[in-house]
Formats: structure tokens, sequence, C-alpha cells
């Protein structure tokens, strides 16, 4: 028994600190952006579905009608997303999320967390090679994230009434070549990688102790030093700027950077509409608020 179309969805994420050091062993903080969001639904086709195994929603949906035993199903798929592609902030772990969860929602069919991420991990795999796991994590949770690598992942909590701001740079990020750059120079950027990893672990201190001020001031000094690892773009750094300008305590480029997203950080919601606004007048395409 099938319905007539299925339905799934998924939410975005962002890395908090902890980028480029995470590589060499030190922790990383992400955190889901529930309110930025993608859809996907199945519809019965005429013909039998091309798997295009280099994408990542057809991946997905393959990955879900294996599991299922379904490969030979008529079917068609379509999205709906809010979350910018090649930007760190997860677009294609949520599409896989959204694209299984519908070919379930398609067959009647319940899907547990685990299978999910499973289904998901393996997805992505096939169409990334060798991922982390953190973006699939951090799409699938309600809460932050923390990942050291081959150690693994824990939840934190956070209840800080602040504001995230999100600003995308309209630039693709360009990860495999940032780390690449930055593994070029190891050895003179390895006192830098040290210091973002103490940072990271800062924050998370401040964010049990609930000090706002103090995440942000670690993560101005964070930026500096992926700066300094030469991560970040002339419009990023500018994005910056005009965040610390306009009341921001503090900010940072997200991501692997040589684009993406710039974060900041607000301690009221008025505080994050003004610093929203400069940033868009800055030169970001678009911005986006999230409650801490």
């Amino acid at each position: 028994m099938t319905k007539t179309f299925g339905v799934g969805k998924a939410h975005s994420k962002i890395i908090w600190m902890g980028e480029h050091s995470v590589v060499y062993g030190y922790p990383a903080i992400a955190i889901p952006l529930q309110g930025i969001e993608v859809e996907c639904y199945i519809y019965p086709a005429k013909e039998k579905i091309h798997f295009d195994f280099y994408d990542t929603l057809s991946t997905a949906v393959y990955a879900a009608l294996e599991y299922l035993n379904h490969t030979d199903v008529s079917i068609t798929y379509a999205i709906s997303s809010e979350i910018p592609q090649k930007r760190g902030m997860g677009s294609s772990a949520a599409v896989s999320i959204a694209a299984i969860r519908a070919v379930f929602d398609y067959f009647e069919q319940s899907i547990d967390m685990d299978t999910l991420e499973i289904l998901v991990n393996k997805a992505e795999i096939i169409a990334h090679s060798n991922p982390s796991g953190l973006d699939a994590k951090t799409c699938l949770s309600d809460k932050a994230i923390t990942f050291i690598r081959n150690i693994g992942f824990s939840t934190l909590d956070l209840d800080l009434d602040a504001y995230l701001v999100i600003a995308d740079t309209g630039i693709h990020g360009h990860t495999r070549e940032a780390v690449e750059k930055v593994a070029q120079a190891e050895e003179a950027n390895l006192p830098h990688l040290a210091s973002l990893g103490d940072l990271t672990e800062s924050v998370q201190r401040a964010i049990q102790d609930k000090d706002i001020q103090k995440i942000g001031r670690m993560m101005t000094k964070a930026h500096a030093h992926l700066q300094a690892i030469g991560v970040s773009i002339d419009l990023t750094d500018q994005l910056v700027r005009l965040s610390l300008e306009n009341g921001a305590l503090g900010a940072k480029m997200s991501g692997g950077g040589l684009g993406g997203c710039v974060i900041a950080l607000a301690s009221t919601k008025a505080d994050a509409e003004k610093i929203s606004k400069a940033l868009k007048e800055g030169g970001a395409t678009q911005t986006w608020s999230e409650k801490l």
C-alpha cells in the first residue's frame, strides 16, 4: 500500500566553533538550525527512476528504496529547500534526511532514528566519499553537537537566551581547497590550530556557564586565527567587522571557508535584527536568526 505522495522534512546546521582544527583532533561544535528547512516529495511516475550516484538526493532515495526492497518502483521526486548549497549549512545531509523520510512516508513505513542515520550516512558516503558524519548528526538533532575526530559525538544543551545571526556571503565555500591550503603550511599553522582548539573548549565551558559575553569574545578570536591560516576572504572579514560594529558580542566565519557563511552572536532579538540589517546592506545575500 502506498500513498498518492510522500513527504519528508529536515533542518539545516551550522558550525559554531572548531573549523579546521577539528581535522587535527580538536573538538568542533555544530548547532541545528531548526528554522531553515528542506522538504522532499515522492510521487508515482510512469517510468522507473534513473539513479545518479553523484547526486545526493538521488543517492538518498536509492538508499531508502533499497532498504525497503523497492528499487524497481516507478516514482519521481521533487525538492523544496531554504538551505543554500555549498555554504557549510548541511544542505546535502538535510536533503538526504528529507528524501529518506519521504520514501518511507510514501510506502507508509515508519523509520527509527538509528536506521535513518545509517541510511543518511550511507548516501553521504556514496555521494561524498568520506564525510565525518557531523552534518548528518546535527541535521538529525534538536541539540548542539560536539565532535572529536576518531572519538565521536556528544550533545550539548543550549539555554543561553541569545541569538545567532547567520549571513550568507553568496559565495560557495571551498572546504577541500581550504583544508589542503591549511595542510600545505601545516607547521606554520599548528599554533593557530591549537589556539582554535583551545577556544572551542573555552566556548563549551562558557555555554555551560551561560556566559555569552565570553562566547562572543572567543568567536572573534577564532576568526582572527582562521584569517591567519588563510581560509577567510575579504567579504567574510567585512561582514565580521560590520557585525561587531553593530552590536554583536562576537563574530566569525563558519565552515570550511573561502566563501560560505558568517555567524554573529547577539544578546537580544533587537540586536540580532540590527545586525542582520547591517549585514544585508554590507553584502550578505541572505540572513537568518536562530535563538540559542
